[in-house]
């Protein structure tokens, strides 16, 4: 048996095709991330919006607006993806499910604004805060920079005794016939 998740915000058949097959992981990494996201943000409930481990750190909520804001700053400014205007890109009202439905409709218009580019706009420098990067290492940043916040919230879902979801593997949470976790030597040295 193959790992599944219970949620996926953008489905493998949702996800465009790139218009040059080297550029597809792209699309579909991003996809994945995504839904990787979702699954974090809805193992909390509306009143953990407000939740922080110590008093300087950001709250539940301040990751999760972040999460959005940041994403939507990375695509606009220095990818060039069209975005909505800041202001509209909150939610009117900040609840666990009205951020998962947001982070997947942003994703979603992204990813039908990246398939059609060929390597040549992917190769291209763009200004990124103070330096110029190729516009590919700006996206994979953002994934990076994405992964980074999620993994905070896996860690605040384990301070607060919940259920970890599977997200690259299994987890104490979630396990499934036929993962092979690398958790020894002899695991790391197959082949």
């Amino acid at each position: 048996m193959s790992m599944s998740y219970p949620f996926v915000a953008i489905p493998d058949d949702a996800i465009p095709t790139a218009s040059e097959s080297l550029l597809q992981h792209a699309l579909t990494t991003y996809a994945s991330e995504t839904n990787k996201v979702a699954s974090v943000w809805r193992r909390f409930g509306d009143g953990d919006l407000t939740f922080r481990p110590h008093p300087r750190s950001s709250t539940v909520g301040d990751i999760v607006k972040h999460q959005l804001l940041s994403e939507r700053r990375f695509f606009g400014e220095f990818i060039g993806t069209p975005e909505p205007a800041p202001g509209d890109v909150l939610p009117a009202a900040l609840t666990i499910a009205s951020a998962v439905d947001r982070v997947a409709e942003l994703a979603r218009a992204r990813l039908a604004h990246l398939a059609p580019k060929r390597s040549e706009w992917w190769l291209a420098r763009v200004p990124f805060f103070d330096v110029e990067r190729e516009r590919i290492w700006v996206f994979w940043r953002r994934v990076l920079h994405t992964a980074h916040h999620r993994t905070q919230l896996t860690v605040y879902l384990r301070m607060l005794d919940r259920a970890v979801p599977a997200t690259y593997g299994p987890t104490a949470d979630e396990r499934w016939e036929g993962a092979d976790p690398t958790n020894s030597v002899g695991a790391a040295g197959r082949k």
